[in-house]
């Protein structure tokens, strides 16, 4: 879904429907902000108008029609088709990104070619049979696995190495 409201709104979206009691998501990042003469360091949205939201459509339309700053976000090419991630793949994304001290994140247009590195998968700890991609960066003394939701976003979590099988 899309949150249109102003990026200095005192309760965005994700705030408002998760104190209606359903299951929103948002990808959150760290960032120092100044409020009132002093630098504060908060978590914020990293896309502000960008929301996973987990409910049945019937229950989001009558959200959507009270709520006019809320929106669905529609598929590129298609009329009136709302984006709609699997479960799974959400699920999967969201435990990578919660076990991880400082995920980065990425839009898709971010991620070339050339920072896609070598094919692997994660034996042990705490994402166990994730495969995936490593992130290609040179200097860069981390190893980050890249977790992908098609056309939305990207993640890049820290891996140990001692748990990274090459395939």
């Amino acid at each position: 879904m899309r949150d249109l409201k102003r990026a200095n709104a005192v309760c965005p979206a994700y705030k408002m429907l998760s104190g209606m009691g359903v299951r929103v998501y948002t990808p959150l990042h760290w960032k120092i902000i100044e409020e009132g003469g002093r630098r504060v360091r908060r978590q914020i949205p990293f896309l502000r108008d960008l929301l996973f939201v987990y409910d049945t459509k019937p229950a989001l339309d009558l959200i959507v029609r009270k709520t006019p700053t809320l929106q669905y976000r529609y598929v590129r090419g298609s009329y009136c088709c709302p984006m709609t991630v699997p479960g799974d793949d959400m699920q999967r994304f969201i435990h990578a990104v919660d076990t991880s001290c400082n995920p980065r994140f990425y839009l898709p247009e971010e991620i070339h070619p050339s920072m896609i590195g070598k094919e692997v998968r994660i034996v042990g700890g705490q994402l166990d049979g994730y495969e995936g991609n490593l992130l290609s960066i040179r200097g860069s003394r981390s190893k980050r696995l890249i977790i992908n939701l098609p056309t939305m976003i990207s993640a890049c979590v820290e891996v140990s190495s001692e748990y990274i099988q090459f395939l």
